[in-house]
């Protein structure tokens, strides 16, 4: 159904055309505010074109949603859709750090088939089909198997004294490296409790998934997509032997935020 050689090197591309406009590089890359607090560059809006422009040959049934493209509803008619977001972690991205990465799933029927992570300023590539595992930089990915949730490693800049017994490492801006990392073991757990988008999280979630971690929502729900709101409470990425653990000890903080 896809070139999957042809995909990946449309994916690697965008996050070329990403890096060489990335100050961390020493080059200059127009930023600007969609919102407070809500940044956006020039680099977002040419990776979004070009991959709009490539996958869209490499795929022409496939629906389009992306974070720089306005929602056409249409989409949710049709079985293929393309996910994207062209630079995941556009705060570290402008800052010059390198916590960001360029992220494509292809979803089919409502759940993710293929999905890549470009994230080329920390030399990593990130792949997973479906039903045949995930790789880094072509090295086949096992999830963390931890079943103790007390010392869990969870990617954050302050751990809350609810969850001191836990254990805070590396945050990359990018939710979907943060998703990623559970899947390499570098942690554990991985839980957001705010509405987020599809784009964010389809292609991170099935690497994590096909490594052998456990997904869910906030509440521990299965996660779909091409939904007509594209969005979910939170998500949940962790150990299979801690999730339960882990959905029990969000579900009160969950409801009273949802």
């Amino acid at each position: 159904m896809i070139d999957q050689a042809a995909f990946q090197d449309i994916v690697r591309e965008a996050g070329r055309i990403a890096f060489d406009r990335w100050p961390g590089a020493g080059n200059e890359c127009e930023t600007w505010e969609k919102s407070p607090g809500n940044p956006v560059s020039e680099a977002d809006l040419a990776v979004d074109a070009f991959l709009r422009r490539e996958l869209g040959k490499l795929l022409p049934a496939a629906a389009w949603l992306s974070e720089e493209t306005a929602d056409d509803k249409i989409r949710t008619r049709s079985d293929l859709i393309w996910l994207v977001d062209p630079i995941d972690g556009t705060r570290d991205y402008v800052r010059g750090r390198t916590g960001w990465t360029v992220s494509v799933a292809l979803i089919s029927s409502g759940k993710p088939l293929i999905g890549m992570l470009s994230a080329p300023a920390r030399e990593e590539e990130w792949f997973s089909f479906a039903g045949r595992g995930s790789t880094l930089n072509g090295a086949p990915l096992k999830a963390s198997t931890r079943t103790q949730f007390s010392g869990a490693r969870v990617p954050t800049d302050q751990l809350p004294s609810a969850d001191s017994d836990l254990v805070a490492v590396e945050k990359p801006n990018s939710i979907a490296l943060r998703i990623a990392m559970v899947a390499d073991d570098r942690a554990d757990l991985l839980a957001t409790l705010r509405w987020g988008f599809e784009w964010d999280i389809a292609a991170a979630t099935l690497i994590a998934r096909e490594a052998g971690a456990q997904v869910s929502d906030a509440f521990g729900n299965p996660l779909a997509y091409n939904k007509h709101d594209p969005r979910d409470f939170g998500v949940l990425v962790s150990a299979r032997g801690i999730h339960s653990a882990a959905v029990e000890r969000l579900a009160d903080r969950a409801r009273a935020l949802k």
